[in-house]
């Protein structure tokens, strides 16, 4: 695998709020958070740009809206933001996609001259997903780090109910095997981008 020289690190949605399980149910992947600091450190090390996504929810009963604490980024992300040697962003938004969001992400990407996205962070068939299908259609090289990324369990129609890893796997086989990125494990990532 290659990593470009300046390919754009996305860590989407990595905030406080989603540890209130009693809000958000059984998560998969425990590691998942370990593997996104590890990403971001390979990015600011090497000089590459990282963008921090936050979700801004306009749910009432969402422990992500704005002026709560469960809005702010996780300590181990907060602790790095502008401690790199690239470039740096922050896009907030109300919607699943980092594209949707403010500042404009796409004129951003494209005014640095990216081609390159790595996307991680929370929840893998939601927010990560939807930036990552739209990173594939505006014609961005995308790659997924799988683990650096976790969900939770999902009830849906019909009384069907699908597990933190069903869904994520999911994610994974549809972004994969239509095209959309190509999907991976962190630790490939970090060796093609150190």
């Amino acid at each position: 695998m290659e990593i470009a020289k300046n390919a754009a690190l996305l860590v989407v949605d990595v905030q406080k709020g989603f540890d209130e399980s009693g809000f958000w149910g059984p998560r998969n992947n425990p590691g998942a958070d370990e593997n996104i600091a590890s990403l971001i450190d390979a990015w600011q090390v090497t000089g590459r740009p990282v963008v921090f996504v936050r979700h801004d929810s306009v749910n009432p009963r969402s422990p992500l809206r704005p002026g709560q604490e469960g809005n702010d980024f996780k300590e181990y992300v907060a602790e790095r933001r502008g401690k790199g040697a690239g470039s740096e962003l922050l896009v907030s938004k109300t919607v699943n996609s980092a594209f949707y969001g403010t500042p404009d992400l796409n004129a951003w990407l494209k005014a640095e001259g990216i081609g390159q996205l790595v996307v991680a962070g929370i929840q893998t068939n939601l927010c990560v997903e939807t930036t990552a299908r739209m990173g594939g259609n505006l014609g961005y090289d995308v790659v997924v780090a799988y683990d650096a990324t976790h969900t939770f369990d999902l009830a849906g129609p019909f009384g069907w109910r699908k597990s933190a890893d069903e869904l994520g796997q999911a994610s994974a086989v549809s972004l994969h095997g239509d095209g959309f990125a190509r999907v991976v494990l962190t630790r490939e990532v970090v060796a093609a981008a150190t």
